[in-house]
């Protein structure tokens, strides 16, 4: 019998410790982000890594010399170079050329070993992270654009 009226008050004890912890949720201040609304004023840590991006300059010209170093450190295949051999005007032999950088966003574990790896600092993160699509062949993405070249270094430091 004692041990019955112990355990009543001990339910009793333990709902109001419950609805204690929950009437000081209430009427603690929010701090959910409002998402929708402060989409242009959210601002992303600086290590964020949000989407794989290939910087070109106003020549579009970019870094990538089709090494395919980041396609071997990527883990899981994500990162695909696809490259061409051009003849070279200054020595005459052939050289590698890209034609297509492309990356499955949708098989990327985020891990950075690409962007560690790559000698040019060819390909950065950028801190863009909506990649809401209906199909799953939208999340291969093309990095180099159409017509871009290698950059041509100058002597200049």
């Amino acid at each position: 019998m004692i041990r019955y009226i112990k355990n009543i008050f001990l339910g009793i004890y333990c709902l109001l410790q419950g609805m204690y912890i929950s009437m000081l949720n209430m009427i603690r201040p929010k701090v959910t982000e409002k998402y929708p609304e402060n989409r242009g004023r959210k601002e992303m840590m600086e290590r964020f890594r949000g989407l794989l991006t290939m910087p070109h300059n106003e020549q579009n010209e970019h870094k990538c010399t089709a090494c395919g170093i980041c396609m071997i450190n990527c883990p899981n295949g994500t990162i695909q170079v696809i490259s061409r051999k051009e003849p070279d005007e200054a020595t005459g032999k052939e050289k590698r050329v890209l034609d297509r950088h492309l990356y499955d966003l949708g098989s990327c574990t985020f891990c950075a070993l690409c962007t560690i790896a790559c000698p040019q600092d060819a390909i950065a993160w950028s801190p863009v992270f909506e990649h809401t699509v209906f199909t799953r062949n939208k999340l291969v993405k093309q990095l180099n654009r159409e017509g871009s070249k290698l950059e041509v270094k100058t002597g200049k430091s």
